[in-house]
């Protein structure tokens, strides 16, 4: 193996979720290190990640943090971004503002895979979130998607990975959706690498999971 990738439980950890599938999109070849959240006798986290947080990837001599920095390391070993300048430009825009936004959704929608706990979180911030999140689906695939399932077309590509624990938690809560964000919604949980995280979820013992999530409804 060339590195290591660290991530939390996958139940849980949205973060983890973006880095596994950017490292999983350049090929990179990687030993999966799974830390369990908030458990006892379990590695430390800071004990491992200069910043305390999962995702957190050593690869090749490089330590890398933060997830939008490893979107643009793992794009240095595969297209990760739209080839065109304009639609590159945008992709980066929107993982960004991905990044560094939309709190009022991630406090009152925490991901948690395998719950269908419909109704859940809405709050005029949350919603607000939402409508903003809706639009960069709808505008985006209008502008860029050319008829594909995906942000950009037919390549899930490093856009849709920081927007995938989003989609997550749409289908968890189910917010009113419009149909075409739906059928966004409905592709991404269909790619075989999300579709390959859904089960390794289901497949962590259950005394991983976390009563503060598990007890939402």
């Amino acid at each position: 193996m060339a590195g290591r990738l660290y991530i939390g439980t996958r139940r849980y950890s949205s973060w983890s979720l973006r880095g596994w599938l950017l490292v999983k999109l350049a090929g990179l070849e990687v030993e999966e290190v799974v830390i369990p959240l908030a458990q006892s006798g379990t590695p430390d986290v800071k004990a491992v990640s200069p910043n305390g947080l999962v995702p957190y990837l050593e690869h090749d001599g490089a330590r890398i943090w933060e997830t939008i920095a490893i979107a643009e390391y793992c794009a240095e070993f595969g297209a990760l971004w739209p080839q065109a300048r304009p639609a590159r430009a945008h992709a980066r825009a929107i993982a960004a503002e991905m990044h560094a936004g939309f709190g009022a959704l991630r406090r009152a929608m925490p991901m948690i895979l395998g719950r269908i706990i419909p109704g859940v979180g809405q709050n005029p911030e949350s919603l607000a979130d939402i409508a903003r999140i809706s639009e960069i689906f709808t505008s985006t695939r209008a502008e860029f998607g050319g008829g594909g399932p995906y942000l950009f077309g037919a390549s899930f590509n490093a856009a849709d990975a920081m927007f995938a624990p989003v989609v997550t938690r749409f289908l968890t809560y189910q917010p009113p959706l419009a149909p075409a964000v739906q059928d966004y919604c409905a592709a991404v949980r269909a790619h075989p690498l999300v579709a390959a995280w859904y089960d390794a979820a289901a497949a962590e013992p259950a005394t991983w999971q976390l009563e503060k999530y598990e007890s939402i409804a």
